[in-house]
Order: structure tokens, then sequence, then C-alpha cells
């Protein structure tokens, strides 16, 4: 599936950190900062999400939610959660029905062997619940800064 800027984004509802469960629906009204990534900690993905965690602030002063969203379960979303003391939500795609829907759940190849993941990739929301940004297979260097200057244009 692909998605592109100005499509209503897919709505979900997952189990998240903290036995909670998070839906799009309940967050019309804000931006949502929807970033999809492999797995919890590895290097890059515990970059990205500490990224994200340094400019929680910024993202706050402008309504902006963030949602990490990856295959692993809440148990090491918890346990990611508390060692990077992340202040955002981490939702649980195990069945990977929201990598599906956001088109993120693709062949990936790496040192000569291919298989299936998810693509390290960021949606924009915006407030009326449409796609406002997109940034695929993208490198975490900067990215933080990009995503909060695109949704600060908002």
């Amino acid at each position: 599936m692909t998605i592109d800027i100005g499509d209503k984004a897919p709505g979900f509802l997952v189990s998240a950190d903290g036995n909670g469960k998070i839906s799009l629906k309940d967050l019309r009204g804000k931006k949502v900062v929807l970033y999809f990534y492999p797995k919890d900690m590895t290097p890059s993905c515990t970059t990205e999400a500490c990224g994200f965690r340094d400019a929680h602030p910024e993202f706050f002063k402008i309504n902006a939610e963030i949602i990490g969203v990856s295959k692993d379960t809440v148990k090491q979303h918890d346990q990611f959660k508390e060692k990077c003391e992340l202040p955002f939500a981490l939702a649980s795609d195990e069945d990977g029905e929201v990598c599906e829907a956001y088109g993120v759940w693709q062949e990936k190849k790496n040192y000569g062997r291919t298989y299936m993941g998810i693509v390290r990739s960021t949606f924009l929301i915006d407030e009326k619940g449409h796609i406002a940004a997109i940034w695929r297979n993208l490198r975490v260097k900067g990215h933080v800064k990009k995503v909060l200057e695109e949704a600060e244009k908002l």
C-alpha cells in the first residue's frame, strides 16, 4: 500500500507501553508524529528515540503527539521506554497491521540477505487526520529536526 501527502491517515487501535491502547481517532485535533522503527534497544533505533525524547518539549509546545511504532511486544516497549526515559508512547504492532497500512513492512536487503522488515519511516499527520509529510527509508542523523520544522509549519 502506498500513502501520499494529503491522504487520510489509516486509522488504528493498538496496544502500547504500560498496558495502554493508542487510537489515531483519539488524537484528532493534535498533530501526530508517527514514526516506525525496526527494533527496540538497537543502536539506530535508540538514537532516533532519544532524539525525539530530547525534542519532546518542542513538539509539546506545538500540540504534537509523538508515537513510536514497531513490532516489539508491550513488555519490550516498557523496558525500552524505561531505559531511555521516553516521554511518549510506543505502540506494539505485533501483527503488523499498522505497518502494512502505512506501507513500511517491506523487503529489505542487508549483507546479501533478503528479508521482510520495517523500513524506518515517519509520517506527520495534521489535526484533521491527513498526511502532511512523509519521510521514508530515512537516516536518523538530523531527522528529528526536520520533522519538528515541518510540524511547526502546520
